[in-house]
């Protein structure tokens, strides 16, 4: 490497390949002191994810003229109470050949607000959402790659009310079977505790059959169905996805299903009993709204501050500052 350039040496991917291997086996002594730091590596997988996933653009359809353009704006500003589909319709009458979605992005570029139903809709939802949180369940998949560039799928399910995330399993090879047999483990799980939901909130996927919902179903929880291509129809699921990628599975290299089991469930004790949550007024799920948490017993916090009358000779251990209990960063 050093031979190939005077300036600072720039590995190639068969460099970093074989960095990334051998840094496992360094000593504890040289660990201090690889080429590389523990930083570098991640970003290297994460390029490498990158590169694997990326596929080449489509051709598209054909551009939109500035002229239909303008027309589209002109339409729905001349006609405040159209919605996209009512302004389709006109351009389409017109002669003009444009899809539906592409009038409501023109729309939405342009500034317009959604109309009077659709807000209506979106208000509902959210009317239902926050009825329903005390018995309501959110479900969803999240995937996460491999040091080896493999693709695994995770499937979790978490009590809207308390934000408790249950992480259900782990597979390379998700199917309709394993989620049913999932959604029975988790009620088996439950327990008794399953009698305060009444539903389910999961989107479209395939793997969300009919007998995925006849599991709740036959507990009395009644499955509901977020609109397609909505992911603010359930926002506590999308929210614990992102939680879990930026604090625990974007930070550590996962080599295997059985490692990502480990990684995902220690998270998930964390995320349950201590990561506060600001819908819970900063507490964590399973801590009791009615108590204060306080530090572990036996800290430094729980030692007397000295008397300042008494002589520093008489405590030579006096401490000069609390410390709270150190916590494992994820």
């Amino acid at each position: 490497m050093l031979r190939r350039q005077v300036t600072a040496p720039k590995p190639q991917w068969p460099d970093r390949a074989l960095l990334a291997a051998l840094a496992r086996h360094l000593p504890q002594q040289l660990r201090g002191h690889r080429i590389v730091s523990p930083r570098t590596l991640l970003a290297w997988h994460r390029r490498l994810v990158k590169q694997k996933w990326t596929q080449p653009r489509p051709p598209g359809r054909p551009p939109i003229s500035d002229e239909l353009r303008d027309l589209i704006v002109r339409i729905g500003t001349d006609n405040p109470r159209w919605g996209f589909r009512r302004v389709h319709g006109e351009v389409r009458r017109l002669g003009y050949k444009v899809s539906a979605a592409t009038v409501r992005r023109i729309l939405r570029a342009a500034g317009f607000r959604p109309t009077r139903q659709r807000q209506m809709m979106r208000r509902e939802w959210t009317t239902f959402l926050k009825a329903q949180a005390d018995g309501l369940l959110a479900t969803d998949f999240f995937h996460i790659d491999t040091i080896g560039l493999r693709r695994l799928y995770a499937l979790f399910v978490m009590e809207v009310r308390t934000r408790t995330a249950h992480i259900l399993g782990v597979t390379p090879h998700p199917t309709a079977a394993w989620a049913t047999q999932q959604a029975r483990q988790l009620l088996w799980q439950l327990g008794d505790h399953t009698a305060g939901f009444t539903h389910l909130v999961r989107d479209r996927d395939a793997k969300f059959t009919a007998a995925f919902d006849a599991v709740f179903a036959g507990e009395g929880i009644t499955v509901t169905k977020s609109p397609p291509r909505s992911p603010n129809c359930n926002p506590h699921a999308e929210r614990f996805i992102r939680s879990v990628r930026e604090e625990c599975t974007n930070r550590v290299l996962i080599f295997d299903r059985g490692h990502a089991e480990k990684i995902l469930q220690e998270y998930a004790h964390h995320f349950n009993t201590h990561r506060p949550h600001q819908g819970r007024n900063q507490l964590a799920p399973l801590d009791d709204p009615n108590v204060i948490p306080l530090p572990t017993a036996g800290s430094s916090v729980d030692k007397p501050w000295p008397d300042s009358s008494t002589s520093t000779t008489d405590q030579p251990d006096s401490p000069t500052k609390p410390q709270l209990t150190a916590l494992k960063p994820f």
